[in-house]
């Protein structure tokens, strides 16, 4: 696991871990519903830290009898129970405490208190968020933010930012909704103000869940890779062509491969030996992250036949030469 992904988890944990206790104890002074909510949040961030440090280390774990593809995966597993936790705990208790709020309203006691915990909270959250966004920046390249979010096989680094982000959402709308509801005289815009962060979170939850869903099921590697390994056949005149090239991340930085690879028909079984062995070694050292790899020789006829038979291809006519 790449170190600066648990950087990443770490300064958001510190941060949390700093500023969750405070918002309790401004909360049970001033009575503010958005604050309790912002503790709840905190604390539900601080928790899903601590899952995903969990998650990456047994995602460490080497394979086993039981798992021979190792643990990689449970990275991803860890990262939906985040997504359901941030529903489930931090945008419920968010909109039932900011409904139970508007029902029966009452003015915030002590605003100073509040207003002091949720700068000093945006100073840590800001500071976390900054690292997470540094890290991010820095892996996406020449993506843009969304094709990045959606093309990453690290989950880590972009949930830490979303949480971030909707912490930093989060505290701002805390601090309007109190400062309206003293401004104003309106003690149910501080419950509004409670709800509206339980919409923030359910709404990063959801996109959290979508992604994790994604990974969970088996993503292929990244185009770039999946070129790189045609373009590597391609230059090997011993193979006439590839018929299929699949590909699955079992974890971040693991990728198993499985090909389906049509030979020259002069070579014999010695020098197919040899091939497939160039084959592994080129691929391995230029791109390290594809750990496993499976080769089937097989000619462009015989894979076309299974996968008609299998319902995977429609018939089509053979490329020349097959």
């Amino acid at each position: 696991m790449a170190s600066g992904s648990k950087t990443v988890v770490y300064a958001a944990l510190a941060g949390n871990s700093l500023i969750a206790v405070s918002k309790f104890i401004v909360a049970s002074i001033t009575g503010s519903s958005a604050m309790f909510s912002e503790g709840v949040h905190s604390v539900v961030d601080s928790g899903n830290q601590l899952l995903l440090l969990f998650g990456m280390s047994r995602a460490t774990r080497k394979p086993d009898e039981k798992h021979p593809f190792g643990y990689g995966m449970e990275l991803y597993f860890y990262t939906f129970v985040v997504a359901i936790l941030i529903f489930a705990v931090g945008a419920g208790i968010s909109i039932y405490e900011g409904l139970h709020s508007i029902s029966d309203p009452q003015p915030v006691k002590s605003p100073e208190w509040s207003y002091g915990v949720l700068s000093l909270a945006m100073v840590f959250e800001g500071a976390a968020w900054w690292v997470a966004f540094k890290e991010f920046r820095r892996t996406k390249g020449d993506q843009s933010w969304y094709a990045a979010v959606r093309n990453s096989k690290d989950p880590t680094v972009f949930t830490i930012l979303f949480e971030d982000s909707a912490a930093m959402m989060g505290l701002m709308i805390a601090f309007i909704g109190i400062f309206c509801a003293q401004y104003f005289d309106m003690p149910i815009l501080d419950g509004i103000a409670s709800i509206c962060i339980g919409v923030v979170l359910a709404f990063v939850a959801v996109l959290l869940a979508f992604e994790a869903k994604g990974l969970l099921i088996g993503e292929a590697a990244s185009p770039a890779v999946i070129k790189g390994i045609h373009n590597i056949v391609s230059e090997d005149p011993r193979i006439s062509g590839l018929n299929e090239v699949l590909t699955m991340h079992m974890g971040p930085d693991d990728i198993l491969l499985a090909a389906s690879v049509d030979f020259d028909d002069k070579l014999t079984a010695d020098k197919v030996e040899q091939c497939i062995t160039d084959f592994e070694t080129t691929i391995k050292e230029q791109f390290p992250q594809v750990r496993r790899i499976f080769i089937e020789a097989q000619s462009w006829r015989q894979h076309h036949a299974t996968a008609i038979a299998a319902g995977e291809m429609s018939d089509q006519p053979p490329p020349d030469g097959k």
